[in-house]
């Protein structure tokens, strides 16, 4: 896709004083920002290698573990960049990683596996958090939601157990087809039309 002309701006100074011209304009630029997003995530996802944060591997590691899992596994294309982008959150939102990456995907997913990242953090907690005091069964506050087992199996299948040194995972130009097909387009957005 051609970029327009980086020099070619809307001319308002209030959204109120725009014109179905400057939206235009706004829009021809929006397409290509928007088709650079996978390459954007993959970029992000890189700065987690080298960060162990006192695990015995990379974030960035645990992330292409637990994608491999789901992958091997025979999960659907969505859900395995789900897994991948599961913990992507970990450098900007450090005291809420899930709900950065379910925001994320959110328009690109099925309502389940936006579901099953948005709250795997809490589910995940079921391992460790007796460990540091906290309540390892905080999910159960979730009992009586339709994904509620599907975010139990996530974390017990592919999450919790994804700090393998000696595992061997596929490599992130191995997921990078995936990520580009699931965000080539978003299911559901208030832009979706203009995309």
């Amino acid at each position: 896709m051609n970029k327009p002309d980086a020099t070619e701006q809307a001319q308002f100074r209030a959204m109120t004083e725009g014109t179905a011209e400057d939206w235009g304009t706004i829009a021809r630029h929006m397409r290509p920002f928007v088709t650079e997003l996978p390459q954007r995530i993959l970029t992000h996802l890189q700065i987690l290698a080298g960060d162990y944060g006192g695990y015995p591997v990379d974030r960035l590691e645990h992330c292409l573990q637990t994608a491999t899992r789901a992958h091997r596994d025979g999960r659907d294309e969505e859900y395995v960049v789900c897994a991948l982008l599961h913990d992507m959150g970990d450098t900007l939102g450090p005291s809420n990683h899930a709900d950065v990456a379910a925001t994320i995907l959110e328009p690109y997913v099925s309502e389940e596996n936006h579901w099953i990242v948005k709250h795997h953090g809490i589910f995940q907690g079921y391992y460790f958090f007796h460990y540091l005091g906290l309540d390892r069964n905080g999910r159960d506050a979730f009992k009586n939601d339709p994904s509620y087992q599907a975010c139990v199996d996530f974390c017990h299948l592919y999450d919790q157990n994804s700090f393998d040194p000696a595992f061997k995972s596929e490599s992130l130009e191995f997921f990078t087809p995936m990520v580009e097909r699931v965000f080539a387009a978003p299911k559901k957005s208030i832009y979706a039309a203009a995309m």
